[in-house]
């Protein structure tokens, strides 16, 4: 892995987190491409590119947490707070009680899942047609809040529990974790701005975890020695400052446009992935 791959995986990483085209998908279509195009072997499965992933991960996590750090000290302060007081009426102690009970919802449905959705790595035209699949569901979830009750915009508990199994679902590579979580809340009533924010939050504690515990399970500490760890840090570096702006300028997007322009690029980026690779293969045959 070089320092260019490692970049450009930021870039994809940083844009393709909150936007909802699934990053997961990007990061494969990428390193599949790259390999094709450069004639260097594919180590998207090496321990060193899947923690070149994780480094990624955490970039955005800092541009989430640079981006919300009001945000984010106000509900850690209120919820420690409301435990103390045993008191949960503050609307930041109860939205960090929704983030909480979602990720615990996550955990529960994406963990038994790793080992299926790890092997969809490899196989990028299958990436693509769960890529497609997010795009219908972004059309369907933007017809519906068309169509719903506005008295019902508020999150409560059983809309964090639906949209903690959605970003949990959305494990699979090709079905976007923005993506599934905002049209999630649309479908259950919550305006777009509303939606999204809760779906940036939502991702902190899982990529908090998926930091910790990932490599210590995974990745034997023998190898970090002959990792490209230059690649690595501006790979990472890379992702953060991307990620900040594409957070920035998403929000503002969100709250003006509907999502169906994300959806048209599923559907159209997922076919065009399933020629290349298809042409690829037939070629080679």
């Amino acid at each position: 892995m070089g320092i260019i791959e490692a970049i450009i995986l930021g870039i994809v990483q940083g844009l393709s987190e909150f936007l909802p085209i699934s990053s997961s998908a990007h990061i494969v279509f990428t390193s599949n491409i790259y390999s094709v195009l450069t004639g260097t072997p594919l180590d998207i499965e090496t321990s060193q590119h899947v923690f070149l992933s994780i480094m990624l991960h955490v970039g955005t996590l800092i541009a989430v947490m640079i981006y919300f750090r009001k945000e984010l000290w106000s509900i850690t302060k209120s919820f420690f707070k409301a435990l103390y007081k045993r008191d949960f009426s503050d609307e930041d102690a109860l939205l960090g009680v929704y983030i909480l009970v979602g990720t615990v919802f996550t955990v529960a449905i994406a963990y038994p899942l790793k080992d299926i959705t790890e092997k969809l790595l490899v196989n990028p035209q299958i990436v693509a047609v769960l890529l497609i699949l997010t795009g219908f569901v972004l059309f369907f979830s933007e017809f519906k809040s068309k169509h719903t009750d506005k008295s019902s915009q508020k999150l409560d508990l059983k809309k964090a529990i639906l949209i903690g199994m959605a970003q949990g679902i959305a494990g699979f590579p090709g079905f976007s974790r923005s993506g599934w979580t905002i049209a999630t809340g649309l479908f259950l009533g919550l305006d777009r701005v509303k939606s999204t924010r809760f779906s940036f939050l939502l991702v902190v504690p899982i990529i908090i975890g998926a930091s910790i515990f990932y490599p210590i399970l995974e990745i034997n500490p023998s190898e970090l020695a002959n990792y490209n760890w230059l690649a690595i840090i501006l790979g990472t570096i890379t992702s953060a400052v991307v990620g900040y702006f594409c957070i920035k300028y998403f929000l503002k997007f969100v709250a003006r446009f509907s999502m169906n322009f994300f959806a048209y690029y599923c559907i159209i980026a997922g076919m065009l992935i399933i020629a290349f690779f298809t042409g690829i293969y037939y070629g080679a045959h």
